[in-house]
């Protein structure tokens, strides 16, 4: 049976166990959420494993609040969905699978694959800057 125990604001997804601890995250991650309706927010299903909501096809495990809050790299490519991954990999002349793990937190990109990445972010917008009609 569904409790009022999930709250969503603006940017962040609340939720409040059996226990009475509450723990958040951000809905970067979860697009469809964060853009979703209130009424869609509202119509969730709790299950052993997590929160589904199923009119918009999101799902949010339990496990994922324990997630660390996303980083720079996460958030530059969360708030700008309109950049491919795998294209602004290819501009870079790096694997797509690797930039892809790197936004997902599944690998760690080293200092210098950090400073290659911020120059190819800078050097895109400086790219779109010199844009005239």
């Amino acid at each position: 049976m569904k409790t009022d125990r999930i709250e969503i604001d603006s940017n962040r997804i609340y939720y409040t166990d059996d226990d009475g601890v509450t723990r958040s995250q951000s809905l970067l991650p979860y697009y469809r959420l964060m853009n979703a309706s209130e009424e869609e927010q509202k119509d969730y299903e709790i299950s052993a494993e997590g929160i589904h909501w199923p009119n918009i096809g999101e799902d949010i495990s339990f496990e994922s609040f324990d997630y660390p809050e996303p980083s720079p790299l996460q958030v530059f490519f969360y708030t700008h969905r309109e950049l491919k991954i795998s294209a602004f990999a290819k501009r870079m002349g790096i694997n797509p699978t690797l930039l892809h793990d790197y936004v997902n937190g599944f690998k760690k990109p080293s200092e210098e694959r950090k400073q290659e990445i911020l120059a190819q972010i800078h050097k895109y917008a400086e790219d779109l800057k010199s844009v005239q009609f």
